[in-house]
């Protein structure tokens, strides 16, 4: 008797299972996919953006240091008209009428003043909702009229690979570093993601071109034997790994790799928490003179930087 009604609940039971799991599977299959909105215009703003792709080059990347050097000079909370000329500049320069992104503007209210994150996508094709997000800061240290080179190989990257999709989604954020608000944030978490977002990797382009290391690196520098290194946090050892070898395939510059607990400067360790950061940092200028940093070196810090972003957003 039990025999007989177990074989008849199996017979129905089991069918209805799969069925339900069916059901359940196109369900959830077709949520996820409502959450990927695609812009009907997207192809044709590639297609657009396409026209403006180049590569990496020092015309490029000296016509950017000269705009945010000369003509914006200092930018930061202490001098913010050039804060502001800077983003407005940088938003432009990323934007349809030049290198063709759509750009998102993200204020971030501090007791100094509102200040801006700027983030430009590129869309992935198989896996668009993965995202590799790279950033660079666009302020100059303290009252110096260093820096620059950070964000003028941001753009340079963005410009080389605008309308070429990747396999997974790659975001570029400039921002404001070395603050933060009563909500904690920072201008790299601005452009970062929502905690439903898969950020697979963080490449932050912490200093290229600046005199002296950023303020709290000593202590971690001190492990690297060269002047060029990406320093990752824990989570990040497999991407410290991959960025310095897929850098090295083209660039002839020596860089060394380090993974860190990060102990010491505040922004960074702010923004660490559950995601693979990679930092790259880069401190050697010739000479004193902050004007006098080596366009071929930076040409080809660039280039290397561009196959580590490749690398990671196709791997």
């Amino acid at each position: 008797m039990k025999e007989g009604f177990v074989i008849r609940f199996l017979i129905v039971a089991l069918p209805a299972g799969l069925l339900f799991g069916g059901v359940f599977s196109i369900y959830v299959s077709q949520q996820d996919k409502k959450e990927v909105v695609v812009d009907p215009n997207e192809a044709v703003r590639l297609d657009a953006a396409a026209i403006n792709r180049r590569p990496v080059n020092r015309e490029d990347l000296a016509a950017a240091l000269s705009v945010l050097r000369e003509r914006v000079g200092r930018r930061n909370l202490k001098h913010p008209g050039g804060l502001a000329k800077a983003a407005v500049w940088i938003e432009s320069t990323l934007g349809g009428g030049n290198i063709g992104y759509v750009v998102e503007r993200k204020e971030i209210e501090t007791e100094q003043g509102a200040v801006r994150t700027l983030v430009a996508e590129l869309p992935g094709r198989e896996r668009r909702d993965e995202i590799i997000v790279v950033g660079a800061p666009y302020d100059t240290p303290g009252e110096s009229d260093d820096g620059g080179g950070s964000v003028a190989a941001l753009l340079s990257l963005a410009r080389s690979m605008a309308g070429s999709p990747q396999g997974r989604t790659v975001r570029f954020v400039a921002f404001v570093r070395g603050f933060g608000n009563e909500a904690g944030d920072t201008g790299m978490d601005a452009g970062r993601l929502s905690s439903r977002e898969k950020v697979v990797a963080v490449l932050q382009i912490e200093s290229l071109g600046e005199s002296g290391n950023p303020p709290g690196w000593d202590k971690i520098l001190d492990e690297a034997d060269t002047s060029l290194a990406f320093i990752g946090n824990e989570q990040a050892r497999y991407f410290v790994d991959s960025a310095k070898t897929a850098f090295l395939k083209k660039s002839d510059l020596a860089v060394e790799g380090i993974v860190s607990g990060f102990e010491g400067p505040m922004e960074v360790s702010a923004f660490i928490p559950g995601r693979p950061v990679v930092f790259v940092i880069d401190t050697d200028v010739a000479g004193d003179d902050r004007n006098t940093i080596d366009p071929g070196r930076l040409e080809s810090v660039t280039r290397g930087l561009e196959a580590v972003v490749r690398a990671w957003a196709n791997r």
